[in-house]
């Protein structure tokens, strides 16, 4: 694995430090927690945001409503 430098601020330097000795885990297996959480929460942001705009378009709503009857059938079977 590579090795890369990142520049914290001092705030986050020690709570990074505090997190590591609290929880046993390495400075590196937290940040990488930590942004694949931050990854997931902009996808589901972003998916809502869609949503929302979906929602607003009457004629995309009512195909999005229509497609869903056909799985819930497909599903049936």
């Amino acid at each position: 694995m590579s090795e890369l430098t990142v520049t914290l601020s001092n705030t986050a330097h020690k709570t990074l430090i505090e997190l590591a000795e609290t929880s046993g885990e390495t400075m590196q297996m937290i940040l990488d927690k930590a942004i694949e959480s931050y990854r997931r929460h902009i996808f589901l942001e972003q998916a809502n945001q869609a949503f929302a705009a979906l929602r607003q378009n009457e004629e995309l709503w009512q195909d999005e409503l229509a497609e869903r009857e056909l799985w819930d059938q497909a599903i049936a079977d």
